[in-house]
């Protein structure tokens, strides 16, 4: 597969050790850890491996994978096939997305405040469409839900919603 001319591992080594020194107190230990694996994927930080042609000597390093789920390059095309293995899993029935974003004031102090606030959002979600799906004047219906947490939004700001 060709390289890309620009990858995120790219931006984390280039600019990613100020960035962190920038926030440090606002990202998590675990959002480090990804960083830095996505940083040093495929790199000679991971180790790697050395094959060599038996005819022409030519020798080619590959450099070891970080194996992070959230790695572009290692769980690219995992990420692809996840949705259609789901859909052997799905009932046949109308499936609905629905948005819950955080008003800017609030998604600030859950820039401060994760946990708390995070969880007040699926609670308060889910206890909102469970609640006007009942009503008889709506669905009248117990609904099923599967929420996922986004905080950034596509312009890649701090967008929290599920």
């Amino acid at each position: 597969m060709p390289r890309l001319s620009l990858e995120v591992a790219d931006i984390f080594r280039g600019h990613g050790p100020a960035w962190r020194q920038a926030n440090a107190g606002h990202v998590s230990l675990g959002q480090l850890k990804v960083m830095s694996a996505i940083g040093n994927c495929r790199t000679a930080a991971l180790g790697g491996r050395v094959a060599r042609c038996e005819n022409c000597a030519h020798s080619q390093i590959s450099y070891n994978s970080c194996r992070n789920r959230h790695c572009p390059k290692c769980q690219g095309a995992m990420a692809k096939e996840w949705p259609a293995a789901r859909e052997a899993d799905v009932l046949p029935v109308p499936y609905y997305h629905v948005v819950f974003t955080l008003t800017a004031a609030i998604a600030d102090i859950a820039y401060q405040n994760k946990a708390v606030i995070y969880d007040l959002l699926f609670k308060a979600s889910a206890e909102t469409l469970i609640t006007i799906a009942a009503d008889p004047k709506h669905l009248g219906a117990r609904v099923g839900i599967t929420s996922v947490l986004h905080t950034w939004g596509s312009a890649l700001t701090h967008h929290p919603h599920v």
